[in-house]
């Protein structure tokens, strides 16, 4: 990466690209900023971490958190790999079918409507996540997080994509795709780096933009904070719509109702049979339905958006869920972690010259090296088995070619595998004969 290309990449975290270096003719030629961000992303968190041991002793986060965050954005981006995003693929075809207009791919003035146009569509999405019970089962994921740190901005939703599409359609019919696929990467870019509580307050850039004051209440779970602070770019909309709250009393951060997992399929799924649950519970119909399209908080009799107070009254004293495990697993993990990002990168880069055989044999195993890294977190009796399951996958798949590593890495990797191997082996063995001596 050269200094013009990693300038342009710090700034397109901070939307500080001009229209002449964004604007594009065709949607295909519009860079996969968000996919090119991960280094990016990667050596901010470790920036955050520094700064924040530096200024107040602590640490930001757990591990378990951070690498269940990490996980979440890996998953979410999952289905790319197949096919074009859901976004932009129903927006291309409203596009082609029903635009009223075309505005100029090229000009200056059109970028900036797309910026606005964007940011308020956003609005909406983020808002109606919030407020419909059936799309905050997708959003929650980015919530669970007890934590408030760059790594938290990562825990997205595999889901949420399939229904934030139909708020981005109207700009179908004016403004270019390739203008939309630039603004809406830019938009999710900027909203990275408002996760943090490193930043405390921005002056008078606090009446326009987003910052991370503004979103740390978006993510508090106290009442004062619910439903809140919806903006992506811009704080403007929260204010003409009366969404807008300033930071108050500390925020605590996360779910009003804690889930006390890392497990990441438990995460992005949970809430779904939550609400299969409460709709069956109910004989009405209007009953069954308000489970769906009311508030997360709603119950009969109560208003559409719930009774705020009866959220679970916060203290300021809550600690985030962390229960203690070895530090030799935090390592292993965190070292297993990054060579499965470097799986994910590679196979991000090289999909299109790979068979989908191999594209989905290297996203299952993806899929269940984060599950396995989420049961050893949680420390679960069956996490020997499928972490040895998936170190024997690992191996065949470097002994096959389909993982490759840089040469001097080659041996290390091997033999860290190898040992892996052998000591989920043993575990596994280990629990096999305790479990045969208490049934004889």
């Amino acid at each position: 990466m050269d200094v013009l290309s990693l300038t342009k990449g710090i700034r397109s975290m901070f939307y500080m690209v001009t229209p002449n270096e964004s604007s594009f003719e065709n949607v295909e030629d519009v860079p996969p900023y968000v996919h090119q961000a991960t280094p990016f992303f990667m050596g901010l968190m470790v920036v955050e971490l520094v700064v924040s041991l530096l200024k107040d002793g602590t640490p930001l986060a757990c591990v378990s958190d951070i690498v269940t965050s990490v996980s979440a954005g890996i998953i979410s981006r999952m289905p790319t790999l197949f096919a074009r995003g859901f976004e932009i693929t129903t927006y291309i075809y409203v596009w082609d079918n029903l635009r009223l207009l075309e505005l100029p791919w090229d000009s200056a003035w059109a970028w900036w409507l797309a910026f606005l146009a964007v940011d308020f569509s956003y609005y909406w999405v983020h808002r109606f996540a919030h407020e419909f019970n059936l799309l905050w089962a997708a959003h929650q994921v980015h919530h669970s997080s007890e934590y408030y740190n760059l790594s938290t901005a990562l825990r997205q939703s595999l889901t949420q994509q399939f229904s934030s599409w139909v708020f981005y359609l109207p700009m179908a019919l004016a403004v270019p795709p390739s203008v939309f696929a630039v603004h809406i990467q830019f938009n999710l870019l900027y909203q990275f780096w408002i996760h943090t509580e490193v930043i405390r307050d921005m002056g008078p850039l606090e009446w326009v933009l987003n910052t991370p004051s503004h979103h740390r209440v978006h993510h508090g779970r106290n009442e004062y904070c619910i439903d809140k602070n919806y903006g992506g770019a811009l704080i403007i909309w929260d204010r003409l719509f009366g969404t807008f709250a300033p930071e108050g009393d500390k925020v605590v951060y996360g779910l009003v109702h804690k889930i006390n997992t890392f497990e990441i399929l438990h995460i992005q799924f949970h809430y779904y049979k939550y609400l299969w649950r409460r709709f069956n519970r109910y004989k009405n119909i209007f009953n069954k339905l308000g489970v769906l399209w009311k508030g997360p908080s709603w119950k009969p009799g109560k208003p559409r958006l719930g009774d705020h107070a009866e959220v679970p009254e916060v203290t300021g004293e809550e600690l985030p869920y962390n229960p203690s495990w070895p530090l030799a697993l935090k390592v292993y993990v965190c070292i297993h972690g990054l060579m499965l990002l470097g799986v994910y990168q590679d196979l991000f880069e090289s999909r299109l010259i790979l068979s989908q055989v191999t594209v989905l044999m290297m996203t299952g195993y993806i899929l269940l090296s984060l599950t396995s890294i989420g049961f050893i977190i949680d420390q679960r009796p069956t996490a020997s088995m499928l972490e040895l399951l998936r170190c024997v996958l690992m191996m065949m798949l470097l002994r096959y070619g389909y993982m490759m590593a840089p040469a001097p890495l080659v041996v290390p990797i091997e033999a860290f595998v190898s040992i892996s191997l052998l000591y989920w082996g043993l575990q596994t063995l280990s629990q096999l004969i305790a479990v045969k001596k208490k049934t004889t």
